[in-house]
């Protein structure tokens, strides 16, 4: 067998779907993207299709290696993503060629079902506790949330009440019967993180994610001698290189690489091992597509130290499409009392509604993250 083509499609609400085609008519599916720069992950894949066409794919490692050691230039969030969705694809096509799902093909699964939490209260948290409750109806008890807006370097007592407050009233409401994490999404700087975390740890959140940006993951271990709180990060790291240097410093409880980001498959397995023998939780990034989320519970369901599955259904970034709105197998992706069942299908388990993800790509239009500022001008984290 041989790969023939790759095709890319960009389609609302900022996701690229990847699909790889072989001379035996066997298809696999991928999920490249970095969010907000798609075009340019979309340029890297195509790149990559001149040493992939001709060549077996069921060789995976190889292929890998081939794209991360054999431009000389590697790593960071643009080559990453553009190998993971490809290597995304090339499981898909090995457990179709074999008639088993990508589980198996990494040595079968250590659970029968994976938790999954749900995203709530959008980019400036609001509504939370309407949003908690709706869901909680359909069976989500786990949650995660945005826990600030902007924040400046130095900010307000105000600010940081306001951010206290508003966790202080989803305990008043529900009590333990939730859980739920708190994003800090890099928008709170060393100056700051200290005393915010100080001030939530009463209330007990499941983990605070990025307390500081990834850039400054020196600092997790300093921070986490402060609290007990468990500290959570990884979206914005690309290799288990990166990684391996964050697991040795310490501070960590969970670590959350997307498969989508870093590597795909291949690498974030190797990433997840690592974290395990660290004694660190694995909670995949996933505020993405199907595929992506597929390739999440591939690695899930066969990784012991595997505890929380982030998915995007109703997520605030979804316009103009939702999680399964590609897909033609959505039962197969329902979520029973908060936790997914393994795929069964062949491969990724994830059958793509072609003809719509066409018509959807036709004219889509790139997303952007917006674009803050202080009120003193300066650019702010979003």
């Amino acid at each position: 067998m041989k790969i023939t083509k790759l095709t890319t499609y960009r389609v609302p609400p900022r996701w690229m779907f990847l699909k790889i085609e072989t001379d035996e008519g066997v298809v696999g599916w991928g999920e490249p993207v970095i969010e907000g720069r798609a075009r340019t992950v979309e340029a890297a894949v195509h790149e990559f299709a001149d040493m992939l066409v001709g060549r077996d794919p069921a060789r995976i490692n190889d292929l890998w290696t081939m794209m991360y050691r054999g431009g000389f230039y590697r790593g960071g969030p643009i080559l990453m993503s553009a190998i993971a969705g490809i290597d995304q694809a090339l499981w898909d096509i090995k457990g179709k060629v074999l008639g088993v799902p990508v589980h198996e093909l990494l040595g079968g699964r250590v659970r029968d079902r994976m938790k999954a939490y749900s995203w709530v209260g959008g980019d400036r948290p609001a509504e939370i506790i309407a949003g908690m409750r709706t869901l909680r109806a359909i069976g989500f008890d786990t949650f995660k949330m945005n826990g600030t807006e902007e924040l400046a370097m130095l900010d307000t007592s105000l600010r940081l009440d306001n951010a206290v407050r508003r966790v202080a009233e989803i305990r008043e409401a529900f009590g333990f019967d939730v859980e739920f994490g708190i994003d800090f999404h890099g928008r709170v700087a060393k100056p700051m993180a200290k005393t915010l975390i100080r001030e939530l740890e009463p209330y007990r959140p499941l983990f605070i994610e990025e307390p500081v940006l990834a850039e400054h993951a020196d600092d997790y271990a300093k921070l986490a001698e402060t609290t007990s709180i468990p500290i959570a990060a990884g979206e914005r790291m690309y290799s288990r290189y990166e990684f391996k240097r964050v697991f040795e410093r310490g501070g960590l409880s969970i670590v959350q690489p997307d498969l989508s980001h870093a590597g795909g498959i291949t690498e974030c397995f190797k990433i997840a091992g690592m974290a395990e023998a660290y004694d660190i939780a694995l909670a995949p990034h996933c505020p993405l597509g199907p595929v992506a989320l597929a390739a999440c519970l591939a690695l899930d369901f066969v990784s012991y130290n595997a505890m929380l599955q982030e998915q995007s259904m109703g997520i605030h970034y979804n316009k103009g499409a939702e999680l399964l709105d590609y897909v033609v197998n959505k039962e197969d992706f329902k979520v029973t009392d908060g936790f997914f069942s393994p795929l069964t299908r062949p491969g990724l388990g994830v059958e793509i509604d072609e003809a719509r993800l066409i018509e959807a790509s036709r004219g889509a239009v790139d997303w952007r993250n917006p674009l803050w500022r202080h009120v003193d001008g300066s650019v702010a984290e979003w």
